[in-house]
């Protein structure tokens, strides 16, 4: 969507999904894979491969037991970076829209 870089890590793949399956009659359940991803070129995509980070970084369990968190770090350095490199734009507020019609004064 083009909204902003992707921060993290290789996603893990997994995205087959699985519903509508039959119960057993003894009460257990079996949970067929029923549906994937495919890309706009028509390829089977995702599954098994997972969906790469712009920027790549790992959490390291160290700092992460430390109560910092590299991933949002990062994140939020480049969401800084970006908006200092494209800042927004803040309008004024418009006039208050008229949400009634009073009768003219006689």
């Amino acid at each position: 969507m083009n909204i902003g870089p992707l921060v993290g890590t290789t996603t893990w793949g997994g995205l087959i999904g699985i519903w509508d399956y039959p119960q057993l009659i003894d009460g257990g359940a079996m949970v067929p894979p029923r549906g994937g991803f495919y890309n706009t070129d028509g390829e089977w995509d995702v599954e098994n491969i997972g969906v790469a980070p712009d920027i790549e970084v790992e959490m390291i369990p160290e700092m992460v037991i430390r109560g910092l968190d590299p991933q949002l770090e990062r994140a939020v350095e480049e969401a800084l970076r970006l908006l200092e490199q494209e800042p927004v734009k803040i309008h004024s507020e418009p006039e208050a829209p008229v949400r009634h019609r009073r009768a003219p004064a006689k």
